[in-house]
């Protein structure tokens, strides 16, 4: 049987452009000679649609357009479609709605799986909405018996993963059962939305294919691709044989359609290997940018340009994102602004291609000065003075928001906003903070990546000492560590958890310096959740899969 897999970019909650977009592709797959065509997890629907399953429109709405798609598979030369939605749970008690797997043809919904493992972990929350599945069964579709998973049904294998979130395994479960007839499965497919971040590639291919070996038969994933939020997906679609050697691969962040046949697995296209590293990130904070202001409705964005290395890198992702048309860089110097670091950003703006413009704070910074100097009298000049500076600059790039109908792009990265050296209603300020889940260190890899074919980010942008420009001869070194010690400590305690003790001895650090860190952290927590959303690039980021208390003493 001739396979289709269709990695899409869906919008939550627009289902008549969904339905559009799966039926013009199942149109395409067709004309290539393709039986069936595989779309992702809840494609109809858009994925995560969070709490807009409490919503009985958006579910009457959802089965009205599963209804469409099947519906079209009555016509002529039309494939059957195997999709995504959500769907009305009838068990009571229980959850609203199921995650569902419907396959489509001859004109009606003909078989309909439901997820079964329901994640609940990081930035998933499946367990607040869906109704699991208590049974799944095969389902014989012309020569073949297809075992239909939907994505964290695949991830639980116990020849793969150590230590397992679940006491089922959907897939070992499907491969012991077998047809009224006796025929057993004869291919894995799995729908799949699984987010972005960086390694998770390498990680389905090795995961796909250790099921496959394991149960010797062949297995497809196919993958969502697009931003939604925070989440980025990557599609990254692929096929692989009983052996669990890859087939066929689909291109990673952007749509895409690729087949396959299951009588002769070999005949496929050249596989692609799977995107990771710089690359991978920028690609995927490209896409991110370009689907959350489309999907939001704008098409334009403006950011401050300080001369530093933040800005210049979100202005060259946006310029990637949105074209050099819709990116608006603003430079407000202070009088703590060194000369170069305007020029770097005139520079920057010019290499890019972008409309820049100039509003001077220093005037603003003094009236505001002086209207605060009765309370401030007698004390010296300091963070608050500082961060002053910092939030006329956020208020001049909401006024411009707001006049022209741009989105502020945020420029901190995640070092800064680990430790909190940024400041609320200041550089926070914005729609979408780009850079805030990557290390400051990656963000000079980034710049190098910007830079790869020609200069856009100014030498002297990545090669001076990074500073905010808050006070005279300002160094991010007079706060914190070389982002090369700082970088690598964040890492240990954000994204893995590992305690003061445990960093200083693998690093070799001093514990005192490591846990002063640690409490910055900790301190921190109530500026990250007022702050914009961030793309998710790695395995944790800030945001909804990083969720602590603000009022607590854990160490």
């Amino acid at each position: 049987m001739k396979i289709a897999l269709a990695q899409l970019n869906p919008t939550v909650g627009d289902f008549a452009r969904n339905v559009a977009k799966i039926l013009a592709t199942a149109e395409r797959a067709a004309a290539l000679g393709a039986e069936l065509v595989v779309f992702p997890e809840l494609a109809v629907s858009g994925y995560p649609p969070q709490d807009l399953i409490e919503d009985d429109n958006f579910l009457d709405r959802a089965e009205a357009a599963l209804q469409q798609v099947a519906a079209a598979t009555a016509n002529a030369g039309m494939p059957a479609i195997l999709c995504g939605n959500v769907r009305r749970s009838e068990i009571r008690p229980g959850k609203r709605a199921r995650n569902v797997a419907a396959l489509c043809f001859d004109g009606a919904v003909k078989f309909v799986q439901t997820k079964m493992l329901l994640p609940f972990y990081d930035v998933f929350d499946e367990q607040r909405y869906f109704q699991p599945a208590t049974t799944q069964s095969l389902c014989a579709f012309g020569d073949e018996v297809l075992a239909i998973t939907i994505c964290e049904d695949a991830w639980n294998d116990k020849g793969f993963w150590p230590d397992r979130l679940y006491e089922n395994d959907p897939v070992e479960r499907l491969m012991n059962c077998s047809l009224p007839d006796g025929r057993k499965p004869t291919v894995m497919l799995n729908l799949s939305a699984s987010p972005y971040w960086e390694g998770k590639q390498s990680v389905r291919r090795r995961m796909i294919g250790a099921v496959a070996r394991r149960h010797g038969v062949p297995a497809a994933m196919v993958g969502q691709v697009g931003g939604n939020d925070s989440l980025i997906f990557d599609g990254a679609s692929f096929a692989v044989d009983d052996q669990g050697e890859t087939v066929l691969a689909a291109k990673s962040f952007e749509e895409d359609l690729v087949l396959f046949d299951t009588r002769n697995l070999s005949a496929g296209t050249a596989p692609a290997l799977p995107q990771d590293g710089v690359e991978a990130a920028w690609n995927a904070l490209v896409l991110g940018v370009r689907d959350y202001v489309r999907k939001c409705g704008f098409s334009k964005v403006l950011l401050g340009l300080s001369g530093g290395i933040d800005s210049a890198v979100v202005a060259a992702i946006a310029v990637d994102a949105l074209g050099a048309e819709n990116v608006l860089g603003i430079g407000m110097p202070s009088e703590f602004s060194s000369t170069g670091s305007v020029e770097d950003a005139r520079a920057l703006a010019t290499n890019l291609g972008i409309r820049f413009e100039v509003i001077a704070i220093r005037e603003t910074v003094d009236m505001m000065a002086r209207a605060l100097q009765p309370l401030f009298a007698g004390t010296p000049f300091g963070l608050a003075e500082e961060n002053m500076q910092a939030r006329i600059r956020g208020t001049l790039l909401m006024s411009v928001s707001n006049k022209f109908g741009h989105l502020v792009l945020t420029t901190g990265n995640k070092s800064e906003m680990s430790v909190g050296y940024c400041t609320l209603y200041g550089d926070m300020v914005g729609a979408l903070a780009v850079i805030g889940d990557v290390w400051k260190t990656r963000v000079y890899e980034l710049a190098r990546y910007a830079n790869r074919e020609r200069e856009v980010i100014p030498q002297d942008t990545i090669t001076k000492p990074p500073s905010a420009e808050l006070r005279p001869d300002q160094k991010d070194t007079d706060s914190l560590p070389p982002y090369e010690v700082l970088d690598p400590i964040l890492q240990a305690y954000v994204e893995r958890y590992e305690s003061a003790e445990q960093i200083a001895e693998s690093l070799g650090v001093d514990l005192e310096r490591v846990d002063h860190l640690l409490r910055l952290v900790e301190r921190s927590e109530y500026k990250r959740q007022q702050a914009a959303p961030v793309l998710k690039v790695t395995a944790k980021s800030f945001g909804t899969g990083r969720r602590f208390p603000l009022a607590a003493r854990a160490r």
